[in-house]
């Protein structure tokens, strides 16, 4: 093990300008293995069979069936590598290393291909602006793993305190996993009723707010929004969640994303993150959930 390629502390700074180069290639590589679980995979509701999921190393798929069984790509952050692995004990590795995407997306469709793995995805990616076909794009090509490996620790950080959120959730819960079109990690809870129809929603929003939720999530920025920050929004919103007291205070509600967002900077640099984060989850979802009218004591675990 290279012990060069850990950053050993938890909660290490991520400043958008300082790897939004290498934010936009890994976004568009997790796109490609992405792709390819949702193509192979059975559907799930609410399009839960598409995200990766967090892991000792990095982002992995989870098992994946193809005709001679399945297998799994994982995103290896710590020693910079993609690794393809399949229950007839085959393995195939990439290097993670500045490179464009048409490059990456040549080279793993061919190690899948070798390991008689055959599958097509859309060569489109999605959930961004100005999308390059894959086999194209040659514009994405940085690749810091410093940042890659601080992305993956923040990762790591926040899923086990959303893990530890969701446990207080006794009704229909998402797992926490990580979805490469938005490129966010996400836990949402629900309420057990539907929502209410989207006008001019298309299919893929439509399976994904069938229900009314509640949902979180970190995110590492973009567009308004310059550094990377915690997230939670109601839909459909209830009345007055705009104006709802949330904490900690510097939490605050954006009009335009109809979101709470809550900067990474301020759970970093809180005397204890975890119960910063962890008054943000409790204190946006007190509010959609009374505000909503849900059944709370059904919904939640009561104390021992």
């Amino acid at each position: 093990m290279n012990i060069a390629n850990i950053n050993p502390g938890p909660w290490p700074e991520l400043p958008l300008e300082a790897w939004k180069d290498t934010y936009a290639t890994l976004h568009m590589w997790t796109q490609i293995v992405g792709k390819v679980r949702l193509a192979l995979s059975p559907r799930i509701n609410h399009w839960w069979e598409v995200p990766l999921y967090v892991t000792a190393r990095g982002l992995t798929t989870s098992p994946i069936p193809y005709e001679h069984g399945i297998f799994e790509i994982q995103f290896d952050f710590i020693h910079h590598q993609l690794l393809i692995r399949t229950s007839e004990d085959a393995e195939r590795k990439m290097s993670l290393a500045p490179r464009s995407v048409a490059d990456f997306y040549a080279e793993f469709m061919q190690c899948l291909r070798s390991l008689d793995i055959h599958v097509k995805i859309w060569k489109m990616p999605v959930e961004i602006p100005n999308p390059i076909p894959f086999d194209q794009d040659t514009q994405h090509a940085s690749y810091d793993p410093e940042y890659a490996n601080r992305f993956w620790r923040i990762l790591v950080c926040g899923e086990e305190i959303f893990k530890e959120f969701r446990s207080g959730f006794i009704g229909k819960n998402s797992p926490v996993h990580f979805f490469w079109g938005s490129f966010d990690l996400a836990v949402t809870r629900f309420s057990g009723r539907r929502a209410p129809a989207r006008d001019g929603a298309d299919s893929i929003t439509r399976e994904a707010y069938s229900h009314e939720v509640i949902s979180a999530g970190f995110w590492p920025g973009g567009g308004e929004i310059k550094d990377a920050a915690f997230y939670a929004y109601a839909a459909p919103e209830p009345a007055g969640f705009d104006a709802a007291k949330v904490g900690p205070a510097k939490a605050f509600y954006h009009p335009e994303m109809r979101e709470y967002l809550l900067m990474y900077d301020d759970v970093r640099r809180a005397a204890s993150p975890k119960a910063t984060l962890m008054e943000f989850l409790q204190s946006t979802y007190d509010a959609g959930a009374s505000l909503g009218n849900w059944n709370r004591a059904e919904l939640e675990k009561t104390a021992a």
